[in-house]
C-alpha cells in the first residue's frame, strides 16, 4: 500500500518556521518524537528564500503522533513551532492559483450570446456599452 493513501498519516507539517532553521536543526529536534524519513523545507521559487514551513516523515504514524503532541507550540530559533498533521494534495495537481489553467487569470469569460465589444463610435457610446456588459 503506498503511503499516501495509508488512514494514518506519517507525515507532519511543521508551521511557523524561522527563515534560517536548517533541515538538520529540524531532523535534530524531531528526532526526540522517532525516527525521522525525510524532512521537505519549501523555498521560494524566486528568491530561494525558505518558505517558513516544513513537511516531516516519520517511520511511523506513532511517531508522527508524538511528534505532534511534544513539538506543536515547542520554540525554535524564537518563534512558536505549530505541529499538524500534513494535508494530501488534492488529485488533479496543484493548488488552484495562478496560471493558464481553464478559468484561470487571463482566461476569456465563457459566450453569453453577446456580440463581442468593438471599438467603434463615439466616446460617450463607446462607455455606455462597456458599462452594459
Amino acid at each position: 500500500m503506498h503511503r499516501w493513501r495509508c488512514p494514518i498519516s506519517t507525515r507532519v507539517f511543521i508551521g511557523n518556521l524561522s527563515f534560517q532553521t536548517t533541515k538538520d536543526e529540524l531532523a535534530q529536534l524531531l528526532s526526540g518524537a522517532g525516527q525521522v524519513v525525510d524532512i521537505h523545507l519549501p523555498s521560494d521559487r524566486m528568491t530561494g528564500q525558505p518558505r517558513g514551513f516544513a513537511f516531516v516523515e516519520f517511520a511511523t504514524a506513532d511517531e508522527a503522533a508524538a511528534a505532534m503532541t511534544k513539538f506543536d507550540g515547542h520554540e525554535l530559533n524564537g518563534r512558536a513551532l505549530r505541529v499538524n498533521a500534513a494535508e494530501e494534495r488534492p488529485a488533479g495537481g496543484g493548488g488552484g492559483g495562478g496560471g493558464r489553467g481553464p478559468g484561470g487569470p487571463g482566461q476569456r469569460p465563457a459566450f453569453d450570446g453577446r456580440k463581442p465589444f468593438k471599438n467603434k463610435g463615439s466616446r460617450r457610446g463607446l462607455r455606455g456599452r462597456k458599462r452594459s456588459l
